[in-house]
């Protein structure tokens, strides 16, 4: 399977969206907590690190020798 950007993000999306559900789903905390704060730093989180770890895979294709 080759990983293009748009089949990379779709895979964080679900992982968000199944995160997000299973902690709605448990009832550990209300559903507005969970989609009003907890939502929003996963996605931002994934993203930082989904940016992050392309630019380090990029720099590591890069330094082969």
């Amino acid at each position: 399977m080759e990983f293009s950007l748009p089949v990379s993000l779709g895979a964080l999306l679900v992982i968000v969206v199944i995160g997000v559900a299973g902690l709605a789903g448990s009832g550990v905390m209300p559903l507005e907590t969970t989609l009003m704060m907890v939502a929003p730093s996963m996605l931002a989180f994934g993203f930082i690190a989904f940016a992050l770890g392309m630019k380090h895979g990029e720099f590591r294709a890069g330094s082969v020798r």
